[in-house]
């Protein structure tokens, strides 16, 4: 079988009979089941630094990755290769590797009847016709943007546009074949700036399944510039207890550690603080949080799971109150629950938000802390404990006065999720999880 020479919705009836010549070839060497994702992947990436073209580079990748059972013994392997031999050979490694595996009563496909059908069309592909003397002139622009935006930017650390296009199909021997193509476009920037003694890096960038719905190079550049040259200056405060405002680009990361503490994984392990929190009140009550799987274009947009289950609508927190786990086929069986169509993960969460903007915040909050910043990866998800290396701004009578590093914000998640006092509408639009600036009533911030 020779490899697949088209990237988009082209490669998907190539790809479906991969999948196809796979699943024959495990039934063949005996496999009671077998699930397989066969995936192309291709992407152009430049980068300038100074002025000064860095990198240009074009990357093709493709592969697959099976996992088959002997009874309730459970072997996967994965290549890079596509041909017949490499098939076999694959095929072959997985199923010595089950015959070798403990048995496991979980282990195995999700129930034929569950497997989805009428599978949605999410618009997802929208390639970028865009050649490398374009895309280096994008970034060039995007940097000169932030050089002239102020005197203090002193350096680069690299401008970086990347076009992403890709195809992927997923099959099991219950006779469920599902694919898609879709493609990702980015522009970041990163700058140094210099002043008072010290030096200090910021960066900004935007994302899209559109290439030409970019926010604009000099844009991106002026406000990554901005945003560095607003460090300088940062200093240390003093130990205390005061209320802490995340940024929505970082908020995401707040909500994300929750996903993980209700993740089935998490849960069957006895690794989450959450372990049994269903049914209970874990954030305020005007608070709710979201799954919206099929919202046309969106980066976290899917219409199945990895297991082949069609993706749904679904509440995870309804008026402050846990109302559902995040289970694949596998953890739902550990925990005798069914699956929430989530193996693989949440596409789209949103978070309930009022009508005030970061701004708003800030002079709601009076006195305390806006995180633009974390370092570290200070979370005990037994315990639920967060202590986090952060810098941003201190904020007095609801107005910034000057940047803050070398600080810890330290807290437990419980409590944070209970005491946030709101959620602003400054959305983060650029990934999976949507949610503005997240306002908690107070923690620990550990200074000087």
């Amino acid at each position: 079988m020779s490899d697949v020479g088209t990237v988009g919705p082209g490669a998907l009836a190539q790809l479906q009979a991969q999948v196809e010549q796979i699943l024959d070839e495990a039934r063949r060497q005996g496999a009671s089941a077998c699930e397989v994702a066969v995936s192309i992947d291709q992407g152009l990436s430049t980068s300038v630094r100074q002025r000064e073209v860095e990198t240009v580079e074009f990357n093709r990748d493709q592969g697959f990755g099976i996992t088959l059972y002997a009874g309730q013994r459970k072997g996967s392997a994965s290549t890079s290769a596509t041909g017949d031999k490499a098939i076999r050979e694959t095929v072959a490694a997985a199923l010595a590797i089950a015959r070798h595996a403990s048995e496991d009563e979980c282990a195995g496909l999700a129930d034929k009847a569950l497997m989805a059908r009428d599978l949605p069309e999410l618009d997802l592909y929208h390639p970028w016709d865009i050649s490398p003397e374009r895309a280096i002139e994008l970034a060039l622009d995007c940097e000169d943007a932030a050089f002239s935006t102020d005197s203090r930017i002193s350096n680069a650390d690299g401008t970086t546009l990347s076009s992403h296009q890709g195809c992927r199909v997923y099959g099991n021997s219950h006779g469920f074949i599902g694919g898609y193509a879709s493609t990702r476009h980015s522009l970041s920037c990163v700058m140094i700036a210099g002043g008072e003694g010290q030096m200090q890096r910021d960066y900004w960038y935007d994302a899209s399944r559109q290439g030409e719905l970019l926010a604009d190079p000099r844009e991106i550049g002026r406000r990554a510039a901005l945003r560095t040259v607003s460090r300088v200056g940062a200093r240390p405060v003093p130990t205390c207890e005061v209320p802490v405002l995340f940024a929505a680009e970082l908020a995401t990361g707040l909500f994300g550690s929750f996903l993980g503490a209700i993740s089935g994984g998490s849960l069957y392990r006895k690794s989450s603080f959450l372990e049994g929190a269903l049914g209970q009140t874990l954030f305020p009550t005007w608070l709710s949080i979201d799954e919206r799987p099929h919202i046309p274009r969106a980066m976290g947009s899917a219409a199945f799971d990895g297991d082949g289950l069609a993706t749904y609508a679904k509440p995870f927190v309804s008026d402050g109150e846990l109302v559902s786990y995040i289970l694949g086929t596998y953890s739902g069986r550990k925990l005798g629950m069914p699956s929430t169509a989530n193996s693989g993960g949440v596409h789209n969460l949103f978070v309930s938000h009022g009508e005030e903007d970061q701004q708003a915040l800030i002079r709601r909050m009076g006195r305390g802390l806006l995180v633009t910043e974390l370092m570290g990866h200070g979370l005990n998800m037994v315990t639920g404990d967060y202590s986090r290396g952060a810098a941003g701004f201190w904020v007095e009578n609801g107005e910034i006065q000057f940047p803050v590093q070398e600080v810890t914000i330290a807290g437990n998640l419980r409590d944070m999720f209970r005491q946030i006092v709101a959620v602003g509408s400054d959305l983060e639009l650029r990934g999976n999880v949507r949610t503005g600036s997240v306002l908690i009533e107070k923690m620990t911030v550990a200074g000087s």
